[in-house]
């Protein structure tokens, strides 16, 4: 049981990390957007790192899902 666990453990630290580099990745994309074709509003940052959340969301849910499957599978 200890290795389920610590494979669980070790998809939340790779969706965290995925988390923290989409977050930056759209921020300075919409940083990037802001700057140059919507005269400096906040908005295009926002939704950059709300995209790249939304992202990381996504696959961290698909990472986790079919480890769940994949240990239900053995189970039975």
């Amino acid at each position: 049981m200890a290795d389920a666990e610590d494979e669980i453990g070790q998809k939340w630290d790779r969706c965290f990390t995925d988390a923290i580099l989409k977050f930056g990745g759209g921020v300075i994309l919409g940083g990037v957007f802001s700057l140059f074709f919507f005269k400096r509003k906040k908005w295009p940052i926002i939704i950059g790192g709300s995209f790249g959340l939304g992202m990381a969301y996504s696959n961290c849910e698909e990472d986790i899902n079919a480890s769940i499957r994949q240990q239900k599978s053995k189970i039975c």
